[in-house]
């Protein structure tokens, strides 16, 4: 079983307007409501390629609400804990460039953050659990570790997406996964990355503090996979973008749906790259048949 967990989701209300005047009446051209937050898009796209899993973390008022309703009419199985306060919402303000307002999210109480290490106890060994996201500040900055250490006790493994002082504190509890961005990777470890070499070098240090895989997305230049052993590039199928929300998520969600399967890398890495690639070219997340239209266009080559 893969268990996703998001400590802080929302609802992203995507507004669209033709032009946006200050101090003055605007009119939505369109709009949308959808389920945010890191592990839940892994989720909803784990769910796609049929791989079992179960969203957690915390939800809350009528706005944990919807969530819950849109992820059960989406055939996705969750099991968060109820807080007290609402989960929050994110604006999404599209009129040319996109704008973003995001809420602070919910206060959560000490009972509240046991309940889910409580639920979390549930883990056994083979499972995998996927920390991604931001940690609301009530609940400090160590909460991830402290997931981490129950994840180790019940001999399970872990992925984590997240940046900074977080994941560096991760890699030595040897995390399956982790993807950071090339711009990520080079705040990580304060340098400049300009060139593949850079990457595998800055890539393999992850290795070298306990990363079992790391997995580097590069945008339209594809992305790159550094194991112990090797390093694969992959391609990025054409197509238009529309959309970058979701699709590291779905990059994940791919790569680990596909080894939780079968344990190759390579068709890993090329379901990884089709899902995120099927993301960016939709308008919300992506769906089973966009994946697998897309997995014969993603080359894998052993790069030297």
């Amino acid at each position: 079983m893969i268990y996703t967990v998001t400590l802080n989701p929302s609802i992203d209300y995507i507004v669209e307007v033709e032009q946006l005047q200050l101090g003055h009446l605007n009119r939505m051209k369109r709009d949308l409501k959808l389920p945010g937050g890191k592990g839940i898009n892994v989720s909803r796209v784990l769910t796609q390629l049929g791989a079992e899993n179960t969203a957690m973390g915390f939800l809350g008022g009528f706005t944990g609400e919807f969530i819950r309703d849109f992820l059960s009419k989406s055939s996705v199985a969750s099991d968060f804990v109820s807080i007290s306060d609402d989960t929050r919402i994110n604006v999404k303000l599209k009129h040319g460039d996109e704008t973003e307002i995001n809420g602070l999210g919910p206060a959560i109480t000490n009972e509240e953050a046991q309940a889910l290490v409580a639920k979390l106890s549930q883990l056994k060994k083979g499972d995998i659990l996927v920390l991604s996201g931001s940690v609301p500040p009530s609940l400090g900055s160590d909460f991830y570790k402290r997931l981490i250490q129950v994840c180790k006790e019940a001999g399970a493994d872990f992925v984590i997406d997240t940046t900074g002082e977080a994941l560096l504190q991760a890699l030595k509890d040897k995390p399956l996964l982790v993807k950071p961005n090339h711009h990520e990777l080079a705040e990580l470890f304060g340098v400049t990355i300009d060139t593949k070499e850079d990457l595998v070098k800055y890539g393999r240090k992850l290795l070298e503090e306990g990363a079992k895989h790391v997995l580097i997305s590069m945008a339209g230049e594809g992305a790159l996979l550094i194991t112990d052993n090797e390093v694969y590039h992959a391609n990025v199928p054409a197509g238009k973008v529309k959309n970058s929300v979701g699709a590291g998520d779905s990059m994940i969600a791919g790569f680990i749906g596909t080894f939780a399967l079968t344990g190759d890398v390579l068709k890993s890495i090329r379901t990884g790259v089709a899902s995120g690639s099927a993301t960016a070219f939709s308008d919300d997340l992506a769906v089973k048949e966009q994946i697998e239209s897309l997995i014969p266009q993603v080359q894998i080559n052993e790069w030297k």
